[in-house]
């Protein structure tokens, strides 16, 4: 991976985000606290930790091993002010980095304090990959809630940069 390569990831990630985010502004306070079985309870608890495991492996890139946190949200907007702060931070970090920043092996310690390294491309791709992942279970939730969910497709995210580029 280049740095050019993993901006871009974080910029599609920020646009996936996003649209997730704009698809369950429509849900009443009810639906977004929603007992749902998936992998986490409710789109709001979804939500929440696609946002706080990027701000977990921003903290382990900066040297430091949090526990996994346990903020609450009461409703879309709580949650969606701290992700603008995370997902700013996050694509500042990601910005910085060199060639050589990639392939720097990093050591941590996820949240039951094991210990472990990882080459930083590693990492960077497993965040993006780790909300995909948990995007596609909040278009599930959404569906079964009657909601319309928004493609987060890559491919869809490069046709909309292409199109952008071409106008």
């Amino acid at each position: 991976m280049t740095p050019d390569e993993v901006r871009t990831l974080y910029t599609y990630n920020s646009w996936a985000n996003g649209r997730v985010l704009h698809a369950c502004a429509p849900l009443s306070a009810e639906q977004f606290a929603q007992n749902i079985i998936s992998s986490f309870p409710s789109v709001r608890d979804t939500l929440a930790h696609i946002m706080l495991a990027e701000w977990l492996w921003l903290e382990r890139w900066q040297g430091r091993s949090p526990g996994f946190p346990s903020e609450q949200f009461a409703d879309l907007a709580s949650l969606r002010a701290r992700w603008q702060k995370i997902d700013s931070d996050l694509n500042a970090y990601v910005r910085k980095l060199s060639a050589a920043d990639l392939d720097r092996v990093v050591e941590y310690k996820n949240t039951k304090g094991n210990a472990f390294s990882n080459p930083m491309w590693q990492m960077l791709q497993h965040v993006v990959n780790h909300g995909t992942y948990h995007r596609g279970q909040i278009t599930t939730m959404l569906r079964q809630l009657g909601a319309t969910p928004m493609t987060t497709d890559l491919i869809a995210f490069y046709r909309e940069q292409a199109g952008a580029a071409h106008n």
